[in-house]
């Protein structure tokens, strides 16, 4: 994206494409255009259709409410409950089909039908009434990868309360803040958690943010290493023991469409978090379609979304899409290379997966350590692989498609957000030319523009700014007690229009092409350049194992494009390897667009759910004080960063 739109060569423009293989686009859900051209052309009628997919008590008298937009309403004076959505109408045809099959990073195992997990989220629906929670009510969850947080959420959802799970990697300080702005009543965490063969001390965290939060009444706690922790009688109570005394049967009530289901914190730039409204009937409404449609859901299928429920991919395609469909899940508490780099394969095949949801950070960590540890495993039961979390780099896609998928498996690269609730854009895996690099099309229903600053359409090829032209039934309502940031953030830049936040390209296909995040543009002598780009292009040398681009400041062009580079195994990085990576880029790119300093580092600094923290690069790069690291999975590589700061400064022309 440029200021006047010069074009920077489309790293895929002359690459392989797949068209799915004819057995699986023969028997997918959608292998008819005509299917999408109908949505595209009564977009509120396909999604009405989709809502009737799922049990409503009460039936809405209006699909779109627009009148007050953007606070746009979907399904007016319907009224429905998830949880009876999610468990309750399973119960007669599948109520002995595996809702979850669970594996904690030690080895145990739980195995949850849809009659066993209904059960346990009635006990907790009634200890939770018990703890005064109803209608109305808030409660935040902290806990990791364990079966009573889908069950806490669920139970929640059962009694019309709102929840909000705080991921587990996150601070005391960062759990009481939210509790505080979200109003909660009820915290539930656990004891300690297992990752990477340690400890995580949840319980210690959680007393920590309760001191920060007089507004918590009860905090319970799930047993799950019966480690050491302090207990404030009156306060603290067990999980088991609240479950175990509380019956079975409880009676769902039908709730309103729009009443608020969760609300899930998201990174501002404001440095405040963000506290993103997803109501009930028009979410719902979009992750069961939009699970179903994109991952192609057949009733044999076992799905694993292997991302952490603390996070909106684990919501919507690990907890509330599945099993709205009566889908058979996996779910895997730890890290993916403890005991040793196969274990996600090993989980793979011994339960039969079929559909695997990975983000780029993974596989590509995957890659790096070696095309041996999936060649172990029998992964012949995968016919459906899918990305997300940021654009996926070609070489990357390839990778997974050959060594994950037995070069046939199509490939679903989805793009979305927090605020969209559910899959915006995505391949439909028995219709779509697929294209290592791009996310395809909108999905039915949904309608996208790239605009340029001046708010008008940009020519194909040329990047712009992403916008959602049609509202949709996920999408978030608001953001937590803010209507003036929610309309600042998202609606005043492009009136009607929702901003996304997001650079893309639309190639002559039609195709998306993600370019990151808007302030992960960077502006080069006056020429925006995507960091995705650079770095799909430095991952695509053989020397590459990932990259991460940033953009720091220079006297002269502005911004100068900075990369931190972790290679493969056999390869040093030296002054001779610097030299071949910068001209690799311009032949890929274009000259503008070759970093002016490389960095080696053995590996990136990632939050634990594996995204790159860019900032703390940037921060590295300006020489700036880099806060609290806390939250990052491998805090220890940023101070061997650092280290070698006067490196990136060396390697300058």
């Amino acid at each position: 994206m440029s200021e006047s739109g010069p074009a920077i060569r489309n790293l895929q423009a002359d690459g392989a494409q797949y068209s799915p293989p004819a057995a699986f686009a023969a028997a997918a859900r959608i292998h008819d255009r005509s299917v999408v051209e109908q949505a595209d052309a009564d977009p509120i009628a396909w999604w009405e259709d989709q809502a009737r997919r799922l049990a409503w008590d009460t039936p809405w008298t209006r699909a779109l409410d627009d009148d007050d937009a953007p606070f746009y309403r979907w399904f007016t004076g319907g009224t429905l409950n998830i949880a009876a959505n999610c468990l309750d109408r399973h119960l007669a045809e599948r109520g002995d089909k595996v809702a979850i099959h669970w594996e904690g990073e030690p080895g145990d195992t739980v195995t949850l039908t849809y009659r066993d997990l209904h059960a346990r989220v009635c006990r907790f629906a009634n200890a939770l009434t018990d703890l005064g929670v109803g209608v109305g009510g808030r409660v935040a969850i902290y806990m990791g990868m364990v079966p009573e947080l889908p069950i806490a959420m669920l139970a929640c959802a059962r009694l019309g309360a709102a929840h909000t799970v705080v991921f587990g990697g996150f601070s005391g300080e960062a759990l009481g803040e939210r509790m505080v702005d979200f109003g909660a009543s009820v915290l539930i965490t656990q004891d300690e958690g297992w990752r990477g063969g340690k400890t995580i001390p949840l319980k210690g965290n959680a007393d920590e943010a309760l001191d920060r939060a007089p507004g918590v009444r009860h905090s319970v706690v799930v047993c799950r290493t019966d480690g050491d922790i302090n207990w404030t009688p009156g306060r603290d109570q067990w999980f088991h023991d609240l479950e175990a005394a509380a019956s079975p049967e409880h009676v769902a009530q039908p709730m309103d469409a729009e009443q608020m289901l969760f609300a899930l914190y998201t990174s501002g730039s404001t440095g405040k978090p963000k506290g993103i409204v997803h109501t009930s009937g028009g979410y719902l409404t979009g992750v069961a379609s939009t699970h179903a449609n994109v991952f192609d859901l057949r009733d044999d299928d076992v799905y694993w979304c292997a991302a952490d429920i603390g996070w909106i991919t684990g919501h919507s395609y690990i907890v509330y899409g599945p099993l709205a469909n009566g889908a058979t899940s996996v779910m895997y508490e730890g890290a993916p290379g403890y005991p040793g780099q196969d274990r996600l394969w090993d989980i793979a095949s011994r339960y039969g997966v079929t559909i695997l949801y990975l983000a780029p950070t993974a596989i590509r960590m995957f890659m790096k350590w070696g095309d041996q540890e999936p060649a172990g495993h029998d992964l012949s039961r995968i016919r459906l692989l899918g990305s997300v979390g940021e654009p996926i780099n070609p070489e990357a896609w390839e990778w997974y498609r050959t060594h994950i998928g037995g070069g046939a498996a199509p490939i679903v690269d989805t793009w979305w957000q927090t605020e969209t609730g559910s899959i915006i854009v995505s391949p439909l895996p028995g219709l779509d030319t697929l294209k290592p690099g791009s996310a395809g099309k909108t999905l039915p229903g949904l309608r996208a523009e790239i605009l340029g600053e001046d708010g008008n359409p940009v020519p194909a090829g040329e990047g712009g700014y992403l916008v959602l032209s049609h509202p949709w039934p996920s999408m978030l309502r608001t953001l937590l007690d803010d209507d003036e940031r929610y309309v600042s953030t998202y609606w005043d830049r492009f009136p009607g229009k929702y901003l996304a936040g997001d650079g893309c390209r639309q190639d002559a296909d039609g195709d998306l092409w993600l370019l990151g995040r808007i302030d992960d543009v960077m502006n080069v002598s006056g020429h925006r350049l995507s960091t995705i780009e650079i770095e799909s292009a430095l991952v695509d040398h053989p020397a590459v194992a990932e990259a991460a681009v940033i953009g720091r400041s220079d006297p002269v062009t502005g911004e100068a494009i900075a990369a931190f580079v972790t290679l493969r195994d056999g390869f040093e990085g030296d002054a001779i390897l610097i030299a071949e990576l910068r001209d690799h880029v311009a032949i890929r790119i274009g000259a503008i667009a070759k970093p002016k300093s490389i960095v080696f580092t053995p590996d990136l600094p990632k939050t634990r759910s594996g995204k790159i923290m860019r900032r703390l690069l940037r921060d590295v790069s300006e020489q700036r004080n880099l806060g609290d690291v806390t939250t990052l999975a491998n805090e220890e590589v940023v101070a061997a960063i650092s280290e070698t700061a006067e490196t990136m400064r060396a390697s300058e022309d």
